[in-house]
C-alpha cells in the first residue's frame, strides 16, 4: 500500500510539510509508504476547459509543459491521496487548485480513476479560512467516489512561521488521528 502527498506551500519544509510529515509518522508505523510530491513552488498551468481528456481518454491532461500529468500517474498508482495547502485569502493556493481542477477532471474523464481511494485534505492556516479551502479539497474526493477517513477535528493546523504548527498541540494530534484512522481503512479496503 502506498500514500502519496502533495505539499501544496511553496515553503517545502514549512507548515504544511509537517503537517503531512505527523500523518506519514502513523501510516509508515503501519507498514504504509509514503511519498511527498512538493507541488506549491512550481510552475503548473490551471485547467483551460478544453474538454481534451474527456476526448481522448488517455488518463493524461492535454497540458503537457508541466508536472500535472506525472502527478495524475501517482494518484491513479496510490492506494491513498493527501491533499495539502496553506490557506491563502480563506481558500487553497493556485497550485493546489491547478492540481484538483486538471486530475479531477482527467478522473472524472477516465471512468472515476480514483473512485474509492482514500483521500485526505489538510490545511496549513495562521487564523481563518481554513474550512473553505478544506471543503475545496473534498469536494474533489467526494465527486470521484473517494472514502475520506475522519479525524479528531477538521484537518488543520495552525501557525504562521515556518515551524509554527509544531506548537499546535491539538493540530498535531489531529494529523495523528488522521494517519492512524487512514492506516485502518487502507487495511480494511485492501482486506
Amino acid at each position: 500500500m502506498k500514500v502519496v502527498a502533495f505539499n501544496g506551500s511553496p515553503r517545502k519544509d514549512g507548515n504544511t510539510a509537517k503537517l503531512i510529515g505527523n500523518i506519514f509518522s502513523e501510516l509508515e508505523k503501519e507498514g504504509i509508504k509514503t511519498e511527498l510530491v512538493q507541488l506549491g513552488g512550481n510552475p503548473v498551468r490551471g485547467c483551460i476547459a478544453c474538454m481534451k481528456c474527456w476526448e481522448n481518454k488517455d488518463k493524461r491532461c492535454v497540458i503537457k509543459n508541466d508536472m500535472i500529468n506525472e502527478y495524475i500517474e501517482k494518484m491513479i498508482e496510490a492506494d491513498g491521496i493527501i491533499i495539502a495547502t496553506p490557506t491563502y485569502f480563506a481558500d487553497l493556493n493556485t497550485e493546489t487548485k491547478a492540481l484538483i481542477d486538471r486530475a479531477g477532471f482527467v478522473s472524472l474523464a477516465n471512468d472515476v480513476l480514483f473512485k474509492r481511494k482514500v483521500g485526505a485534505a489538510v490545511v496549513a492556516v495562521r487564523r481563518a479560512g481554513s474550512i473553505h479551502a478544506f471543503d475545496s479539497i473534498n469536494h474533489l474526493f467526494t465527486i470521484n467516489q473517494m472514502i475520506i477517513p475522519g479525524s479528531s477535528y477538521w484537518n488543520m493546523g495552525m501557525g504562521l512561521a515556518p515551524g509554527d504548527v509544531e506548537s499546535d498541540e491539538e493540530g498535531l494530534r489531529t494529523m495523528q488521528t488522521l494517519g492512524q484512522n487512514m492506516a485502518w481503512l487502507l487495511k480494511k479496503i485492501q482486506d
